[in-house]
């Protein structure tokens, strides 16, 4: 049984950097884990022993790593500011590899705007968050619907969701991270039209 030990999120788990887990174990596909919840990017000082939720962090994700690979094999999730990217090269950028697939939905990037973008050794693919949900955005990427997913338990569904991801990967505009950060818009308020 592929335990998070053997994977590439163990470091994040020491450093207590797994957070809102709503899916964390073995995908059914033999020596892969998958997780699905939020990695903490930067802690907020803490005073005491006192627990504080983080300043800030990569949200919504999905991803699997292969046991024994010491790199996250697909990582899909959502960035609030276009900004954050510079902490995420930092705490998830060593776990990311050339190989790998990767998909980040950024809120403050225009609605039809689609980037590849150079991250280390890695290739991300920056796509506009359309007021939803990772979850939502990468189905619909994908070309799947909820049918899809009926027979499926919780790690099958994170495997089936990032496979198809993989096959509709396609090469957008290369843009450096420089450029996407002049191109970025105002963040937008989330909570900005919601009934009370």
């Amino acid at each position: 049984m592929t335990s998070i030990e053997t994977t590439a999120f163990a470091g994040l788990e020491k450093e207590n950097r797994l957070l809102n887990a709503v899916f964390k174990g073995p995908t059914g596909k033999p020596g892969y884990y998958g997780f699905r919840g939020d990695f903490a990017l930067k802690f907020q000082p803490q005073l005491a022993d006192e627990a504080r939720p983080p300043e800030y962090k990569l949200e919504q994700i999905v991803a699997i790593a292969k046991e024994g690979a010491g790199t996250i094999e697909i990582l899909a999730g959502y960035l609030h500011d276009f900004a954050y990217f510079e902490t995420f090269k930092e705490v998830v950028g060593p776990l990311l590899s050339a190989e790998g697939s990767y998909f980040i939905f950024v809120n403050n990037i225009d609605l039809l705007a689609k980037y590849t973008m150079p991250l280390g050794d890695a290739t991300i693919t920056v796509l506009p968050c359309d007021e939803s949900t990772v979850w939502k955005e990468l189905s619909d990427f994908s070309g799947l619907d909820k049918n899809d997913f009926k027979k499926l338990d919780g790690g099958g569904k994170v495997q089936l969701i990032l496979d198809k991801a993989v096959e509709a990967k396609e090469a957008y505009e290369s843009i450096s991270y420089e450029q996407g950060l002049a191109r970025a818009e105002p963040v937008k308020n989330r909570n900005e039209n919601r009934p009370v």
